[in-house]
């Protein structure tokens, strides 16, 4: 029997016992549902590096995205104001689109 423990989508435990498995699960606190989602983004970011093609990648990013909601919602917002301090940022600083590459700075 294979031992898992980690942080998994809301309805696994349901798609594994409606295939005719068994599992065992516990509701994490608060502050060890923050750690696992951290635990879980550096697991999707390292699938994502990882990916053989465009597909996967998107997949893994999809999956990164949902972790990073629901870590936005942990330190209190939801994904309308992450988006919102996105765009704040953006229009701040810009964004990635141009693929600029800074070499130095010479601060003399």
């Amino acid at each position: 029997m294979p031992t898992y423990n980690k942080l998994v989508r809301d309805k696994i435990p349901h798609i594994i016992t409606s295939s005719g498995k068994e599992c065992q699960t516990r509701i994490l606190d608060p502050e060890e549902y923050k750690q696992e989602l951290r635990t879980k983004l550096r697991e999707e970011s390292e699938e994502y590096m990882s990916a053989a093609n465009d597909q996967e990648a998107l997949e893994e990013l999809a999956d990164m995205l949902e972790v990073i909601r629901a870590l936005a919602e942990v330190h209190g917002a939801n994904a309308a104001q992450l988006d919102k301090l996105r765009a704040d940022k953006a229009e701040a600083r810009g964004g990635f689109q141009e693929r600029v590459y800074l070499i130095d700075v010479d601060e003399a």
